[in-house]
């Protein structure tokens, strides 16, 4: 005889449930779509389209995308200790070798992702880019 599923298995079946519902988004309309202006003149907001297919690869694009503007306000505060001169010569050696590390660990995460750096620099609509050039 089967036994009847948990509780606590029901609720996450039913949480699941209504998740995939959620992101079963209908198509966008004409007005919505990217380059249509929406009421105000203001550009209408992208889609989300969520890919079975695509999840693991842009969990990890947001992922390195955090890692990389974590990685340049680093490396922006070394420089300014640097210029500063607090810092011993040996020490400006350590912490220039580990942010050249770092950076080449960020493009071989992209590598194996198919990602490039540029990928990283989400758009914000009328802020700009979230990393800078």
């Amino acid at each position: 005889m089967n036994s009847p599923d948990p509780p606590e298995t029901d609720r996450m079946r039913e949480v699941a449930e209504a998740a995939s519902r959620a992101f079963a988004l209908l198509p966008a309309r004409p007005e919505e779509l990217p380059g249509v202006s929406g009421r105000r003149g203001q550009r209408a907001a992208r889609r989300l389209h969520a890919d079975p297919d695509t999840v693991e690869r842009d969990l990890v694009q947001l992922v390195l995308t955090i890692v990389e503007l974590l990685r340049q306000l680093m490396e922006r505060q070394a420089l300014r200790r640097v210029d500063q001169g607090g810092l011993t010569e040996e020490q400006e050696e350590r912490l220039g070798l580990t942010l050249m590390i770092l950076h080449d660990r960020m493009v071989e995460l992209c590598d194996r992702y198919d990602l490039t750096l540029e990928d990283l620099n989400l758009d914000l609509g009328p802020l700009g880019t979230l990393l800078p050039p």
